[in-house]
């Protein structure tokens, strides 16, 4: 499996359960369920931490550039299945223009000449 794919991978696997974590929030405060939300919420946001240390950047900073832009497509995902909002074409194309330059972080030869 390639390097790329396996850091999509990774990202999309921590961006779902950030996405997940924040959203048992939302639904806390926003949509008046249960406080018990926050548990599995606390849970996930705990397993995005663990996730993004499994990165193949070589520091922390340039992991979340790169997640960043898979979080973008996995929200518009995820607001598309979750909450019934399909993504418009100004959306397609602002996540098409996040992901070429998550790709661009991880694929450049960085320090290289």
């Amino acid at each position: 499996m390639s390097h790329a794919l396996i850091a999509c991978l990774l990202y999309g696997l921590a961006a779902f359960a950030e996405i997940a974590g924040c959203f048992s929030v939302w639904a806390w405060l926003r949509l008046g369920r249960s406080p018990l939300w926050l548990l599995p919420g606390g849970l996930c946001l705990g397993l995005f931490a663990i996730l993004l240390t499994f990165s193949p950047a070589d520091h922390a900073g340039r992991a979340y550039a790169l997640y960043g832009g898979l979080y973008i497509i996995t929200s518009l995902f995820w607001g598309w299945a979750v909450e019934g909002l399909a993504p418009d074409a100004w959306d397609v194309a602002g996540a098409a223009l996040c992901l070429v330059g998550a790709l661009l972080i991880l694929l450049a030869p960085h320090g290289r000449t």
